[in-house]
């Protein structure tokens, strides 16, 4: 199996245990590739979901940038709610999985078309 695989297999399981969700591993799987190299750096895979210029990062980079968003209270609510599903005392938030319930939530599935 290879490296991205098996993250992959990672972060489903995180999705089943951590979120109680069930992936669609197609999409799953196009996320994680859209991370590119950042999965495999420790600091760079993981969301501090307490950090607030990292969430700002997220919000920025992912939600307004690769969704298409419209900037607003809307998208922090969102992020908010996703560091919940995916626990605040959980300090290892796989970006790919918070990408992932980001775009489930926002039903923006057609950006990784």
């Amino acid at each position: 199996m290879s490296k991205r695989a098996s993250l992959i297999e990672t972060y489903a399981q995180d999705l089943r245990t951590k979120c109680k969700m069930v992936a669609d591993m197609d999409l799953l799987t196009k996320v994680t590739i859209g991370c590119g190299p950042s999965i495999y750096r420790a600091d760079a895979s993981l969301v501090a979901g307490s950090d607030p210029k990292e969430l700002e990062t997220v919000k920025k980079n992912f939600l307004v940038k690769k969704l298409g968003l419209a900037d607003g209270p809307d998208l922090d609510a969102a992020i908010d709610e996703v560091i919940e599903t995916y626990g605040r005392d959980n300090r290892q938030k796989y970006r790919a999985v918070v990408y992932y319930m980001l775009t489930k939530r926002f039903g923006r599935e057609a950006a990784y078309a």
